[in-house]
């Protein structure tokens, strides 16, 4: 290269400048920068060799290009600036805000905050999510050490050899949600002309899993939370009407129309951190639910229950007051956080992993199984999945149809272990606690005939087994059996098996009351 093709070779835009070292830059004007206000240019360096000016001549050509036909970036933005300052112009619901700045706090800035946008592409995201599908605390497969406390300190048994822990699918695709909306506002706002993440294999969308309790977990759960009324009603509503956990929370006396049945749902609460408000509900769409005769049944009787707590102290229930709150004048709602934390400690206690919102589950499969139509399901229980199909759904739903969903689902749920008098009082129905090994058995046994799961002339399992099963003698299996046969339950005699009678009227211990749980049709 002579010593005029050394100087720095200047074109109309831009520039060929030679290094020290022999290399070539490329330098091209392309504007200011509209985040800082500073000149923008186009810089590529080409290494020394033979073929160096020539490849400088076709990257020129190609910044000029791209400046004329304004395909170039327009700002050295990195990820870290561009998401603060989507942030700072974005308008959504504040719940949804929080998962973003977490997200961004904890994988997007530490992995791709200080990149500039125009140097983002394809590869650059799909090593992203490869490091959040290895582990959310990016380790990048290195051998370390989970301290329990940070800074100097003689290490226990608590300080670990750390395991790698994935991120979940549902948690990469809302980070690749947060990135999305913030690349597609850089191209509105003229930042970059092709979106990077077009480029990159998208995060797969979590399989839909739900596991709704069986009708087995089911009663078990409804009697073990009516022992407590309030929050037993809680959790009948959840399995018949579908509703998220905010939206129970949120419920208020003048929503609820016994007289024809039905539960408007308006608004939701929603919790961060101990703080909490009232909003619009998920998909900012307010629905009338049509209520069963059992669950109005119920609901009457915990109307009079709140009604006669809040006299008790000297004050009457405001027709705004929420049905479920930690206050005896229902003033204030209560926590989302307190009915999942209570929920999950009473499955635990019953053995089983579940959570609250698999009642929301439950109530949408049982009513698919009992014949009601998928997009009156929809409607009923306020889904929407932002587009047309959920367009069609809200524009189907129609009262005959939800008045159909309401009846069948009554003849699936499970019996609540609750009475009510003729005066509107509530008693449970749950058998008391057996003292005695034969009481046990007697109790299953008579809860098994009672709920229809032993029906009549069906035989009993012989003694010995019910012996061999609950680890007694024989002699307490037959105590059990002649308990059942003096109630007037089974029947016995010599050489023949111990079956089951038909129930009567006589049989039952409970006389001049309603009884709301009983044994329904299909």
């Amino acid at each position: 290269m002579t010593d005029a093709k050394k100087r720095t070779q200047r074109r109309q835009r831009g520039e060929i400048e030679t290094l020290p070292s022999g290399a070539l830059r490329v330098k091209v004007y392309a504007g200011v920068d509209p985040l800082s206000g500073k000149r923008h240019y186009l810089r590529e360096t080409i290494p020394a060799g033979p073929k160096a000016e020539a490849e400088a001549e076709k990257v020129l050509v190609r910044f000029v290009n791209q400046v004329n036909e304004s395909r170039n970036p327009r700002t050295r933005a990195t990820v870290s600036q561009l998401l603060d300052r989507y942030m700072e112009f974005i308008d959504i619901d504040v719940t949804t805000r929080t998962r973003y700045e977490i997200a961004i706090r904890k994988h997007i800035k530490p992995l791709l905050g200080n990149l500039p946008i125009a140097k983002l592409n394809g590869e650059t995201f799909d090593s992203f999510y490869k490091t959040l599908r290895t582990c959310r605390d990016h380790c990048g497969g290195r051998p370390s050490i989970d301290h329990r406390v940070k800074g100097e300190h003689e290490c226990t048994d608590k300080c670990r050899v750390h395991k790698c822990d994935p991120l979940s699918p549902a948690s990469i695709r809302k980070i690749h949600t947060c990135l999305s909306g913030a690349l597609k506002t850089a191209i509105r706002w003229q930042w970059i002309t092709v979106n990077p993440l077009d480029q990159a294999h998208p995060p797969k969308r979590p399989t839909p899993d739900p596991r709704p309790p069986s009708p087995e977990e089911a009663t078990a759960i409804v009697n073990e939370a009516f022992k407590d009324l309030p929050w037993g009603m809680l959790v009948w509503l959840a399995m018949t009407t579908g509703a998220r956990r905010g939206e129970l929370c949120a419920l208020r006396w003048d929503w609820l129309d016994l007289d024809n049945a039905t539960l408007r749902i308006h608004t939701s609460i929603a919790q961060d951190g101990g703080k909490t408000w009232e909003k619009d509900t998920k998909t900012h769409q307010q629905r009338r639910i049509t209520l069963d005769p059992e669950t109005v049944g119920l609901l009457r009787a915990y109307r009079q229950h709140c009604e006669s707590g809040a006299r008790s102290v000297g004050v009457t229930l405001p027709k705004n007051g929420r049905l479920f709150s930690p206050e005896v004048d229902h003033s204030t709602w209560l926590k989302p956080s307190t009915v999942t934390q209570r929920y999950r400690r009473m499955s635990r206690s019953l053995g089983l992993e579940t959570h609250l919102h698999q009642l929301r589950h439950y109530s949408a499969t049982e009513l698919i199984a009992a014949g009601v139509d998928v997009r009156t399901v929809a409607g009923r229980l306020g889904h929407s999945g932002g587009g047309t199909t959920t367009l069609k759904v809200y524009s189907a739903w129609v009262a005959e149809a939800d008045q159909k969903a309401a009846g069948k689902l009554t003849g699936r749920m499970p019996q609540a272990p609750i009475t009510i008098d003729v005066q509107g009082n509530a008693r449970s129905t749950l058998e008391p606690e057996a003292a005695n090994p034969y009481q046990k058995i007697a109790a299953d046994l008579r809860g098994a005939i009672t709920a229809g799961i032993l029906r009549e002339g069906e035989e009993l399992p012989p003694v010995a087994d019910l012996a061999s099963r609950y680890h007694v003698s024989v002699g307490t299996a037959h105590r059990a059996i002649a308990e059942l046969k003096t109630a007037g339950l089974v029947t016995a005699s010599r050489g023949r098996r111990v079956t089951v009678v038909h129930l009567t009227s006589d049989s039952s211990e409970t006389h001049n009351v309603v009884d709301i749980g009983s044994k329904r049709s299909g």
